[in-house]
């Protein structure tokens, strides 16, 4: 049994996440942690919220409410969307919670014992009518590229150019839209990542069967242009972890916090101190997950994430733990992601383009959204989702492939056997080569979640339900009731028998279908098949089983066109 720690991209607080966001880190996440524990592994999955930063004092500005109380309900709110999608963290934590202050203030003391923390004077753009310095995303003005008269301080969404506040025709504050506005310096700290590039690039270097994306990002940003730069991790902000040297004050930096980029990764670390603590255990449980001198030396960690996510974690997260200087985890593998677009174009949380995660489960369960996106997963370039395409797999995959044949198994035993599994007749050849096709492919189902390759794990568990179906097309136990019933028991034996292997097989990614599947058989066997011929005989002549409600009702035309057009843009 191994100990696998799992770790996915946090979300930021500012609102509901698009299916975008989901598929680019949290849903595969949980499909690889699913899998894992049904091999029979330890696993811990973290996740959380991103709470510090512009956007979260932004979003909480708009909404009329302090920012505590924002993120709190903001949470809360993430939080019951997750358990929709049947997301099974171990632990969804908050960054601003009281571990993930002090784990940051922690690290950030022992960078500048080790002398990784240099302090820089900057200029900074200040607003007399706030009393406040100005993040460039609290300014905003005319953009001098396309003049749009609501771009930020760092880009133009209009025309997504890169953009400093000075650059801003007619700047004002988004805090207050005063005009009275200021350049004045200021100090920050800086993480000179710069000192540790030998050592990033050649723990990069070791690291074997990384994906291309995620090397090819890293090894960008070491080496382009003028290679890896030294980051800012303070920002003038009353939200956030407050400046210190552990727990000393640091002199110079009162009123300030770290900056979110900084903090947000230590949030994996505090979030299995917050679930320690949640469980009552002491901190030896959550360290010997994270400290290699505590017991994590046999641990094998992974993260998932957005592209736009890797070159914090391959560089900026890594270069703090090394900088500590301490036994801390580094990341075994990530596993990174392209973008999904959006039905010709892109999501946009600004503009309401897009299926956001509490509208698509309004209009249909988890399950019909975790195969799309699990099927579609954009591993080697973007994907796009289409509502055609979606109706279609759908349609073909769910209630096609899947859901009929459980149906027409579960419906014929009950009109000529009973709901009983039957007995009588003996397996033969066909039975054989069924087994054998079953076996092959799902070691290689097997292969491929082990690599964490989402669309060919899809494709082959598909696969596998199809290998059924084109069993019972050729054995056609209704047929031979009629001449030989003892030979089409034995048939809708196997047949109900495969509805639990499926279920099991099927569970990282439709786990709302699979649970229904064994309840329906009226067993809670969930045993993976490593021997397909025993595991097709778990379920006994004389047990009971029940015909299941429709598992996936087919996605009509009248639907499709109606979704189309709610959610083509503007989000209420």
């Amino acid at each position: 049994m191994a100990r696998i720690l799992i770790t996915s991209a946090i979300p930021y607080i500012n609102g509901i996440k698009h299916l975008g966001n989901l598929v680019g880190s949290q849903l595969p996440a949980d499909l690889y942690a699913r899998y894992m524990r049904q091999r029979g592994h330890e696993v811990m999955f973290i996740c959380a919220t991103d709470e510090h930063g512009t956007p979260a004092e932004l979003a909480a500005t708009k909404a009329g409410k302090p920012v505590e109380e924002f993120c709190a309900e903001m949470h809360a709110v993430q939080s019951e969307i997750a358990d929709g999608f049947r997301l099974s963290f171990d632990h969804f934590g908050r960054s601003s919670s009281v571990q993930n202050h002090s784990l940051t203030q922690y690290f950030a003391g022992k960078l500048a014992d080790n002398g990784f923390i240099q302090e820089i004077s900057e200029k900074q753009v200040y607003s007399n009518a706030d009393g406040r310095f100005l993040p460039d995303r609290y300014i905003e003005g005319t953009c001098p590229n396309c003049g749009y008269d609501k771009a930020r301080g760092d880009q133009c969404e209009n025309c997504t150019k890169q953009l400093d506040p000075t650059d801003l025709i007619d700047p004002r504050s988004a805090v207050s839209g005063s005009t009275d506005l200021e350049v004045r310096e200021t100090k920050h700290l800086y993480l000179r990542q710069s000192q540790l590039k030998d050592r990033l690039d050649d723990w990069i270097n070791s690291q074997e069967g990384w994906p291309v994306l995620t090397t090819s990002i890293a090894k960008k940003w070491l080496h382009d242009g003028d290679g890896l730069r030294d980051r800012g991790i303070t920002r003038d902000l009353n939200w956030g972890v407050p400046v210190k040297r552990g727990t000393d004050e640091w002199p110079g930096m009162e009123g300030k916090v770290f900056y979110v980029w900084f903090d947000a990764p230590i949030e994996y670390i505090a979030g299995t101190a917050e679930w320690a603590e949640a469980k009552g255990l002491d901190d030896t449980a959550w360290r010997r997950w994270w400290r290699t001198d505590e017991g994590a030396d046999d641990v094998r960690y992974v993260q998932f994430m957005g592209k736009d996510n890797v070159p914090f974690h391959t560089l900026s997260f890594p270069a703090t733990i090394m900088g500590s200087g301490e036994p801390w985890k580094l990341v075994d593998y990530i596993k990174s992601f392209n973008y999904l677009n959006y039905d010709g174009g892109q999501f946009s949380t600004s503009q309401g383009r897009g299926v956001f995660m509490d509208q698509a489960l309004s209009i249909l369960p988890a399950d019909y959204w975790r195969w799309w996106l699990l099927s579609h997963a954009p591993e080697n370039s973007d994907a796009e989702f289409t509502w055609e395409n979606f109706q279609s797999s759908v349609n073909k995959d769910l209630a096609d492939v899947l859901g009929n044949l459980v149906s027409r198994v579960t419906k014929f035993c009950r009109s000529k056997f009973g709901e009983v599994v039957p007995e009588g007749g003996a397996w033969a050849e066909r039975e054989a080569a069924l087994i054998a096709t079953l076996t092959a492919k799902t070691r290689a189902y097997e292969g491929f979640m082990d690599a964490m390759e989402v669309r060919k794990a899809a494709a082959e568990l598909r696969s596998i339900w199809v290998a059924g179906n084109e069993y019972l097309q050729e054995a056609a136990p209704w047929s031979a009731f009629k001449t030989d019933p003892e030979l089409a028991a034995a048939q809708i034996r196997l047949a109900l028998n495969l509805i639990r292997v499926y279920a099991v097989l099927s569970r990282p990614f439709i786990p709302d279908a699979s649970a229904a599947m064994l309840a329906a058989m009226g067993t809670e066997d969930d045993s993976w098949p490593d021997d397909m011929t025993a595991a097709l005989s778990v379920l006994p002549a004389g047990h009971a089983f029940a015909v299941p409600e429709v598992l996936f009702a087919k996605i009509t035309d009248e639907q499709r066109e109606e979704w189309q057009e709610r959610f083509s843009g503007t989000r209420d």
